[in-house]
């Protein structure tokens, strides 16, 4: 069964692997680096499956690499093409976003849930909010209003009345207005999404203002109005909040980028049409590597080690 462990040994067959390919690729191995490489292989057959694997997801990371101009060949192994800056750019970025990707919203929040944490704050005017992983708050409280800013993730908001202090929410280029209430904002690709567990709450964006009643749900973005809003399974739509993560008829793709707020790392898939396939089924937050378990066999995908951090499936 396949190992999807959140630890990180730095002296992995894996690290060391993606450690070689990088150096492979910054230039020909001298002859004695060479040598250091042939006996790091021959030593432990892990060490030829990582590598090997690593070559095998090498197509991929270039594929994510804009396109150059040819560059004059160099000496490399026989089963790699030459790399270009922008590859080598590519695997130093991944190495540091592996442990800093979240640092400038971490800087800029007031409250802050890591990957794989959830969180509940109480603030200082009585109101509560939940976040979920992977989600950050910024606050602006002001004597007229209180104002909060959903850096990233999704959070919960149960109001504390207060007619004097509207409570706005901003996320995504819009704003969400508390109308007595408690209510969901989630953030994805730019747009934002909010369920109203509670009342009702004010939409503005995009020039317009639309209010969304308890039930329901709509979404927007900074160039685009709210949609018109449609009636929700509301616990559904917040299982997150009882660590349940709920997909139906999702695209792999987006259902890999939801697990990744919950585990650390990368996981991604290869291809087009395996991004495409369809996931239906209710996981537990708490545990994504078992979710991965149960995604790659039920859709007969195979999944690539390249280090514990980075998990790549195909099929």
């Amino acid at each position: 069964m396949t190992d999807y462990s959140d630890g990180f040994d730095h002296d992995s067959p894996r690290v060391a692997a993606v450690n070689w390919w990088i150096r492979m690729r910054a230039g020909a191995l001298s002859a004695a680096e060479k040598a250091e490489f042939d006996a790091w292989r021959a030593a432990d057959p892990a060490n030829a499956v990582a590598f090997d694997d690593m070559a095998e997801m090498c197509g991929f990371v270039e594929s994510l690499a804009p396109s150059r101009r040819a560059e004059p060949p160099r000496a490399v192994p026989r089963r790699f093409s030459p790399a270009g800056a922008a590859t080598i750019a590519a695997a130093f970025c991944l190495a540091i976003a592996v442990g800093f990707g979240d640092l400038a919203n971490w800087l800029r929040s007031d409250i802050y849930a890591g990957v794989g944490d959830r969180k509940s704050v109480t603030l200082e005017d009585g109101s509560r909010v939940d976040l979920d992983a992977s989600s950050a708050i910024a606050l602006h409280f002001e004597p007229g209003r209180r104002r909060l800013t959903l850096l990233e993730g999704e959070a919960w908001f149960q109001v504390a009345p207060d007619a004097a202090r509207p409570f706005v929410v901003e996320a995504a280029g819009g704003s969400v207005t508390a109308l007595g209430t408690a209510f969901d904002i989630a953030i994805d690709k730019g747009e934002a999404r909010v369920t109203v567990t509670e009342h009702s709450v004010a939409v503005a964006s995009g020039g317009e203002s639309v209010v969304v009643e308890e039930g329901a749900q709509s979404a927007f973005s900074a160039a685009r109005a709210a949609r018109a809003p449609e009636t929700v399974d509301v616990k559904r739509a917040t299982a997150w909040r009882r660590g349940r993560l709920i997909f139906e008829n999702k695209p792999l793709g987006e259902v890999l980028a939801a697990l990744g707020r919950h585990r650390r790392g990368y996981v991604y898939c290869i291809g087009e049409a395996s991004c495409a396939r369809r996931v239906t089924g209710v996981f537990d937050a708490e545990n994504p590597a078992q979710a991965l378990r149960e995604i790659e066999a039920f859709l007969g995908l195979r999944a690539i080690h390249v280090t514990d951090y980075l998990i790549l499936l195909h099929g």
